[in-house]
């Protein structure tokens, strides 16, 4: 059986009516003029069939009836108002809370959080790991970096940077299986470090470059994530595939070397992902802002 659900907005005005026991002081918590209230307290009584409130000299007073039927709704709007208030605040609190893979985050974002925690200590950071695309119904998530072509329905994206890939290894492991460095093919006959989310990155570099011939059937070693395996090659164990936007600060502090310099785009971007629907906030927009600047200072 359906519940019986009077017109909201009468039902609303009654419950100020009843709590405050005035008309005037419900027309000025309400924004509305005074005759407006008389006319949706009308309304309500029209529909429900009953005496609600009775005028007299000097304002009004409930009857038994409205004063039964005002003290058993004044709970489920103070039930509506503090629902309303907490998934309003979980937007405009001063948590960023953000989703992303562990690489990008271990590898990027937070060696350069330091800055945005300086300029914005008001703020505080909260990074969560996922390798599954955000959803916003379920992720309890401000915004969400990830991988893909831009196009995730119900979100508001900003292009970061593209995914390009390149061979990278220890300078020692580069001086010792490739001695002419001019022909760096001998680093692809050694062991080939293999990341269990980017399998199919070495076919992808090999086919561009013309040096499938050149890794069929070479050893492989594999690692649940790219940060091991780009540790693997850091520490000599063999040669990577690493995303060169990610191995910026390892590439420029001689951690690992790039001994092709060949690079190759894998046709992915790395994208900041917003819900749709969300309301401006101040924490988001610092963040996005902050982001912008970061990568443009990379190059």
């Amino acid at each position: 059986m359906a519940l019986k659900i009077p017109p909201l907005n009468p039902l609303k005005v009654f419950e100020v009516v009843a709590r405050t026991c005035n008309l005037t002081l419900a027309a000025k918590e309400l924004h509305i003029s005074q005759s407006a209230v008389s006319k949706q307290l009308h309304v309500l009584q029209e529909y429900l069939g009953v005496e609600l409130f009775r005028r007299e000299r000097h304002g009004i007073s409930l009857t038994q009836a409205g004063q039964r039927y005002g003290d058993a709704i004044a709970p489920a709007f103070e039930s509506i108002g503090k629902a309303t208030g907490d998934i309003m605040r979980s937007g405009s609190d001063r948590t960023l809370r953000i989703q992303t893979y562990t690489t990008f985050a271990a590898k990027w974002l937070i060696p350069r959080l330091h800055d945005f925690h300086t300029r914005y200590s008001d703020i505080a950071v909260v990074i969560t790991n996922s390798v599954k695309d955000v959803d916003f119904d379920r992720d309890p998530v401000d915004m969400a970096i990830q991988m893909g072509n831009g196009a995730w329905p119900g979100t508001d994206t900003d292009f970061l940077f593209e995914d390009v890939i390149e061979p990278v290894c220890s300078p020692a492991f580069f001086r010792t299986n490739a001695p002419e460095s001019a022909y760096p093919q001998a680093l692809l006959r050694t062991r080939l470090l293999v990341s269990h989310y980017r399998q199919k990155d070495w076919q992808t570099w090999a086919r561009q470059c013309r040096y499938e011939a050149e890794i069929d059937s070479v050893e492989s070693m594999r690692f649940s994530s790219s940060v091991l395996t780009w540790q693997a090659a850091a520490d000599g164990l063999g040669i990577a595939i690493g995303q060169t936007a990610l191995l910026v600060d390892d590439l420029r502090s001689g951690k690992l070397v790039a001994p092709f310099g060949l690079s190759v785009r894998t046709g992915a971007s790395y994208y900041l992902v917003r819900p749709q629907l969300q309301r401006h906030s101040h924490k988001v927009q610092m963040f996005r802002d902050w982001l912008a600047e970061q990568i443009a200072s990379q190059g």
